[in-house]
């Protein structure tokens, strides 16, 4: 007579697995967020941590990305040991029927998280160019909580399973763009463009400063930092109008067309600017309309932050 077959061990240990690592998770992730909303750095080898914090992809919806990765991590591990907390004698039923849902769950969550997970990996591969331990640890643990969610019971219905998969890969795929369609091109209050052709000196800066924006500007002259940019480029316009008038003298800018005022068309050559913006800040390149906390977090700034001209968050 042959024996009954054990349960698998990916059947029987997964789920407690799967609530450890998304533990981990919700503690690094409250960490990031605490970071974030002190304007603090982060504890990291390099200075990448912080400059992908201070990135526009690090905010959403007005709040910082990594509340969001808490709350995906604590609902796993609720999802994960929600079942174990029944006994599986006295309430069988039950705990099979939770045991199915909270699966389906994991799944869901499992597979939308290595999604994110994923654009995020590309975002700072090509956009942010920088290497953050912690982006790249939630990523790992994310695929490790889809492959252990995949395998944590026998399923059924293969067809639920893959319909479940695509729908949740759409959602956050045109969610994830939806979000992020601005980061890059944020709107700036009361920073307008006239159609016309500006002088040589640039488009009119109309905001004020305050005393943040200025000790910013006089920080990053200090320290050696460059914007590169050009008098007809309206997000070198934008990245002015965050400064303010007040402070615009102050920042380190360098004229790059021939056309505009006191050019320096060589320097630009010489450190291989294609586009502007173009920041250099302590050795590194960055390009587009940087906000005022990220120019500060690159530079080191410990000032004053309270700039009244700060970039509204992505929509």
């Amino acid at each position: 007579m042959k024996k009954r077959s054990s349960t698998p061990w990916t059947h029987r240990f997964s789920r407690p697995i799967m609530a450890g690592l998304a533990t981990v998770g919700a503690v690094v992730t409250a960490y990031l967020t605490v970071v974030k909303l002190t304007q603090g750095s982060a504890a990291c080898p390099t200075s990448g941590c912080d400059i992908v914090l201070a990135s526009p992809y690090a905010t959403v919806f007005g709040l910082p990305l990594a509340l969001f990765g808490f709350l995906a991590y604590a609902s796993m591990v609720v999802f994960a040991v929600a079942p174990l907390l029944v006994n599986s004698q006295s309430n069988k039923a039950l705990r099979s029927k939770l045991e199915n849902w909270t699966g389906l769950l994991l799944f869901a969550g499992g597979t939308a998280m290595m999604v994110f997970s994923g654009y995020l990996m590309y975002l700072l591969a090509f956009e942010i160019k920088a290497v953050c331990i912690y982006c790249v640890g939630s990523a790992i643990l994310s695929a490790l909580l889809f492959t252990l969610a995949l395998l944590c019971r026998d399923w059924q219905d293969l067809g639920q399973l893959l319909f479940t998969g695509f729908i949740v890969v759409t959602v956050v795929l045109i969610g994830t763009l939806g979000v992020y369609i601005n980061a890059k091109t944020p709107a700036i209050a009361d920073s307008s463009h006239s159609t016309e052709q500006p002088s040589p000196g640039g488009y009119p800066i109309t905001t004020s400063s305050g005393k943040a924006e200025i000790a910013l500007a006089q920080h990053l002259k200090q320290m050696g930092a460059v914007f590169y940019g050009g008098f007809w480029c309206s997000h070198c316009h934008d990245q002015k109008q965050l400064f303010g008038k007040e402070a615009v003298k102050d920042i380190p800018y360098v004229e790059c067309d021939p056309k505009g005022i006191n050019p320096q068309t060589k320097r630009c050559q010489a450190a291989g600017i294609q586009g502007y913006p173009t920041w250099v800040i302590n050795g590194k390149t960055v390009t587009g309309t940087q906000s005022l906390e990220e120019l500060a977090q690159l530079s080191g700034y410990k000032g004053p932050r309270n700039f009244q001209n700060s970039l509204p968050a992505a929509k």
